[in-house]
Parts: structure tokens; sequence; C-alpha cells
């Protein structure tokens, strides 16, 4: 069966992005990064992507307006306003737990849950994620976006990794 696999970046003080949603301080973590951070296998360890409206806006518009990063790949979006798709992008209103319930069901490899808050808690409500792959950048926010907004319910995990690497600390977990 597929696993759910939430793959994020966060402040040493655990927020994922700024107030205003902006994650500009994530690209100026570190411009000479000399250390192989394993995103490249980890993208090619799924082939399905999970990820809230504001997180594809943010793509679309912010991070990579000009090339759809995730070619290849199947995109579901969720939302409270579907609109068209388009190749490869799918926008979903449903429960997550249904919709994450008919991904893993389906063959093919991972699903990485992208974000952003809304979505990973909604994912933590109904214990649909299985591996906590979390990178700690060494930057405090002081007030943001938290990644745990102390909603969630209590979920023991087992230690699978930690790396430290440019400045940043991987951590792997799973349930």
């Amino acid at each position: 069966m597929r696993k759910v696999i939430l793959y994020i970046a966060i402040s040493l003080d655990g927020y994922i992005a700024k107030k205003d949603g902006s994650v500009d301080w994530l690209t100026e973590v570190n411009p000479d990064i000399s250390e192989d951070d394993g995103y490249l296998a980890f993208l090619e360890s799924v082939d399905t992507i999970l990820m809230g409206h504001r997180t594809y806006r943010q793509i679309v518009t912010e991070l990579s307006p000009g090339k759809w990063p995730y070619e290849g790949k199947e995109v579901c979006v969720l939302t409270h306003s579907p609109e068209p798709g388009r190749k490869g992008i799918r926008f979903v209103n449903e429960k997550i737990d249904s919709l994450l319930g008919e991904l893993t069901a389906a063959d093919g490899k991972d699903i990485w849950i992208c974000g952003g808050a809304d979505v990973v808690k909604q994912c933590m409500e109904h214990q649909c994620i299985d591996i906590y792959h979390i990178t700690v950048i060494p930057r405090l926010l002081g007030k943001g976006i938290p990644l745990f907004d102390g909603s969630g319910r209590e979920e023991k995990l087992e230690l699978v990794s930690s790396k430290s690497y440019n400045g940043m600390v991987e951590i792997i977990y799973s349930r």
C-alpha cells in the first residue's frame, strides 16, 4: 500500500510560512548548498501530490510562475471552490480521509502532503500521515503560520532517521 508522507520545511520555532504566507525565507537559507538534501530522490519516490489551494496559488504565482514543477505527477488541490483542472492537476472538494483512502488504494508510488497547514491539520486529525519528513531550517520567524497549531490528537511516532547538513536538521518519523 502507498504511504502518505508529509515532506515539509519549518523554521526552528515551528512555522512553515510568515504571517502573510510568504516562504521567501526558505530560499535565503544557503545559496551554496554543497550537500544533496535528498529532495530529488524524494520527488522521484512519489507520483501523487496533495496540497491546499493557497499552496497551489503560491507555487504558480510566486515560487515557480513560469514552469509547473510537478510535471508528470498527479496533483490534487483541495479547495472549497473547485475550478477546471489541467493535465495532471485536479481540484477537489472532498473530505481528506475519503480522498486519501481512494488514493492509497490505487496503484502507484507514495503520496506527498505538500501543504499547507490546513491540509496537514486535516490529515493529522484523521491519522492519515504515515511518515513525517521534516527539515528544520536554522531561522526564527517569531510569528507566522505554524505547522502544528496544538489542536491535533496525541500520537506516538518512531524515529526513522535524523541527519544534519548545511546547518539544517532533517528528521523522519513514522507512525
